[in-house]
Parts: C-alpha cells; structure tokens; sequence
C-alpha cells in the first residue's frame, strides 16, 4: 500500500515540476531531485533557492550541496535539490504547485 501510495505521488507531482524544473520519476527511492533553474549557465544555487523557497511559499526542501562531499572540485549534489513526498497526495501536489509558482510568478 505504502509503494502505491508513492506512486501515486511522483505520478501526480512529477508532472506538474517537469514544466520549471530539470526532474524525472526516480527508478527508485522515496525522493525527487530537482535541478534549480540555473543563470548564466552555471547550476542554479540550491541553498538560495531552498531559502527563499521556504521564506516565501513555506515549501521546505533539502539543497542537494549540503547532502553531498565535494570530490575533485565538483559537488554532484550542487544545483539540485531533493524533495521528499512525505505528506499526502493533495499536500504534496499542492506543495509542486507553490514551486512552480515560485519559479514562474504570475
């Protein structure tokens, strides 16, 4: 029941953060990783972007830099950042929709 329910989340959720965001359904996992836009064609700054994100829309999600080491000057987790469909269905979508919202203001 548990991996139905996930399903169904990165089902509903995935689509709506594919339009702003660099993400696919995972293979496996509990989570998504998101690439932040970037600018200037760097990777976007991911502890920025989870900042204001929770400032302004009250989203909380994890900067990918802080959950991994940098190896031979590259940080693989800089410029992504990982969300964790731990609520319900319409909280999780809802959540998708305030970060689109935060990416692409009206």
């Amino acid at each position: 029941a548990n991996r139905a329910l996930y399903r169904t989340k990165f089902a509903q959720v995935t689509p709506v953060l594919a339009d702003v965001l660099d993400v696919a359904l995972p293979d496996a996992g509990f989570y998504l990783w998101a690439g932040v836009p970037s600018s200037g064609g760097q990777p976007g700054d991911d502890i920025r972007f989870a900042l204001d994100l929770l400032a302004q829309y009250n989203v909380a999600v994890l900067p990918g830099s802080l959950l991994a080491r940098e190896s031979g000057g590259i940080n693989p987790g800089a410029g992504r950042v990982r969300l964790a469909l731990v609520a319900g269905v319409d909280e999780c979508v809802e959540a998708a929709q305030r970060i689109v919202s935060f990416i692409q203001p009206r």
